[in-house]
């Protein structure tokens, strides 16, 4: 059971405070939110694989069957090397607070996918609404993924599922320009080629089921920003940094975006960085905060294998 020790204090050094914490406070997502997103996602990964390792030593710890399982094809001087046998009187208690947080993420995670579909099914039921079938006797266009509806409010969105579609209101074309219109329009496509709608729906169930853990805290709002960052860029590197932040001002003016009281929330945030971009980090700084981000999640694999590594040599 020193494996399993040594995961949960990976989990709990992880988890903590401190790390999110220092992610959160730090300068540099703001200038690469997409390797942002990859770290926050390796510590997450590194915190549930350190659950799920840790619960399958404790259930071969505990369980017989499982053991015979879980060391089917190993020699036995690799089983020995776990020293599952001498499992202390505690193990079980811990195998079974293993197991009822494994059940329970999976169901917050099952829980938030059922009500993303709903929600979906009644946006569509929506559009439907507003956008009527073709009368018939009449040939009906092609639909393709690009929806425009009849409204004055200067709206657009991109609504998942299949098949995806991306809305934009009659307002929204006549507020903005050309150009800042295929701004806006590259921005709701990058969240669909991107599939931020996974990553926003994992965050929400994590930060749902255990909202006292930091990291998932931070995760939860880290990802709602930063998805909406990420996008900014990719429309800025296509239409320009000037040309996205006015369409965002015109999309939300009614909204408040150039208020005082606004000035410190994600919209303002976001006009004032596509205003005054950050420079952005170094292509070697990109490529080691990355590779190193991607190896977090080794940890627990390399924790749970060191003592069958070793009784082999």
């Amino acid at each position: 059971m020193t494996v399993c020790l040594l995961l949960l204090s990976v989990v709990a050094l992880t988890a903590a405070v401190p790390v999110p914490h220092a992610l959160v406070r730090a300068g540099w997502p703001d200038r690469e939110p997409v390797v942002a997103l990859w770290v926050w996602q390796c510590l997450v990964a590194t915190v549930l694989l350190c659950c799920l390792t840790a619960l399958v030593l404790g259930a071969a710890a505990v369980f017989h069957t499982v053991r015979d399982h879980v060391f089917a094809p190993a020699p036995p001087g690799v089983t020995a090397a776990y020293d599952l046998s001498a499992a202390p009187s505690w193990a079980a208690a811990l195998t079974l607070l293993l197991a009822g947080g494994a059940a329970w993420t999976a169901a917050m995670l099952v829980r938030e996918l059922v009500e993303a579909r709903r929600r979906r099914g009644q946006a569509r039921a929506h559009l439907r609404e507003l956008a009527p079938d073709w009368p018939a006797g009449l040939e009906a266009p092609a639909r393709g993924p690009l929806l425009v509806l009849e409204d004055d409010y200067p709206d657009a969105w991109w609504l998942p599922g299949h098949p995806p579609q991306l809305v934009v209101t009659t307002g929204a074309l006549h507020r903005l320009t050309d150009h800042q219109l295929d701004a806006v329009l590259t921005h709701e496509r990058d969240h669909a080629r991107a599939h931020h709608d996974w990553l926003l729906h994992l965050s929400t169930a994590l930060a749902t089921g255990f909202p006292r853990v930091p990291l998932f805290t931070h995760f939860c709002g880290q990802t709602h920003r930063l998805v909406e960052l990420a996008a900014d860029d990719t429309a800025s590197r296509r239409c320009g940094h000037l040309t996205t932040a006015l369409a965002l001002i015109e999309l939300n003016m009614h909204r408040g975006v150039l208020s005082c009281s606004s000035s410190h929330r994600l919209l303002g945030e976001r006009v004032d960085r596509l205003l005054q971009p950050p420079p952005r980090l170094g292509r070697r700084h990109r490529a080691l905060t990355t590779t190193l981000a991607a190896l977090v999640p080794l940890l627990p694999l390399l924790i749970v294998f060191s003592p069958g590594l070793t009784a082999l040599t």
